[in-house]
């Protein structure tokens, strides 16, 4: 049982009101769905007693470096040429050598066919947590939302239609609700809490603690999620952060990104 991980309200029998965003990772806005292949599930979980948790994971199986000077320099160092439009190869070398925890990443990267829908991704929280239980012990964990809908691969019809994946979304909410089953993994004593660029070996302890259910979407700047920022860090009594130094590093520009977003919408109106 997951109460027995934590205290954390949700976690204690019933149902949990959520408001949640689906998203695809990058800066620009008007970038295609089929064009970018990490894609995202924010949540923001409403106890009963007026505690929120709010998650934001992604669809890929670990965080390509382990550190914020990691995270800038991968910035740079794939920020496309001016001449050619694409990144350095030189540039990305060299980002290699000093960031070798990149390469499982890469790895992956490469091999990944992405899903023809966000239905069926798994969402990752990538970072690990600690779970705090009623004796007041603590537990490191990751969590996934896993899909209940079978994976299928992106097709040449998908890239023909820029929101395919929104588009997708919504023809299924209209057959019915669409469920990921919300499991928790438990870390062992050799699995390091502050690395999230090691995924853990898949035998670790895992718990079902729940099944999420979503009936409805709503477009974002018509929806309630427009003006929820998705901090990391907005965690409820039984559940707190890690050591893992990328966490503060998101919650600081989740807020960033979250003012710049909100304030560009205020002056369109």
């Amino acid at each position: 049982m997951p109460s027995a991980l934590s205290r954390a309200g949700l976690f204690a029998p019933g149902e949990t009101p959520v408001i949640g965003r689906f998203a695809i990772a990058g800066g620009n806005p008007n970038a295609p769905d089929y064009a970018v292949p990490v894609r995202s599930m924010a949540l923001a979980f409403y106890q009963k007693d007026g505690q929120q948790w709010r998650t934001g994971m992604n669809a890929m199986p670990m965080f390509p470096v382990n550190s914020v000077e990691g995270f800038y320099d991968l910035q740079i160092a794939t920020l496309p040429d001016a001449k050619t439009g694409k990144p350095d190869p030189a540039k990305i070398q060299a980002f290699v050598q000093k960031h070798p925890e990149i390469k499982p990443f890469f790895g992956w990267a490469q091999q990944y066919v992405p899903s023809s829908s966000w239905a069926s991704d798994r969402f990752n929280s990538l970072n690990a947590f600690n779970f705090v239980d009623s004796d007041g012990k603590s537990h490191v964990v990751r969590w996934s939302m896993v899909p209940h809908t079978d994976y299928q691969p992106i097709n040449a019809a998908d890239k023909n239609d820029s929101h395919f994946l929104q588009s997708d979304l919504q023809q299924r909410l209209a057959k019915g609700p669409l469920q990921w089953d919300l499991i928790i993994t438990v870390a062992d004593a050799q699995d390091k809490s502050s690395d999230a660029s090691i995924a853990w070996p898949a035998d670790r302890q895992t718990i079902n603690a729940g099944t999420l259910t979503i009936n409805q979407t709503t477009p974002q700047q018509q929806g309630a999620c427009n003006d929820i920022n998705y901090d990391p860090l907005i965690l409820p009594e039984g559940i707190t952060a890690s050591d893992d130094p990328i966490l503060n590093a998101r919650s600081s520009a989740y807020a960033k990104s979250y003012n710049a977003r909100t304030h560009e919408q205020a002056g369109a109106h």
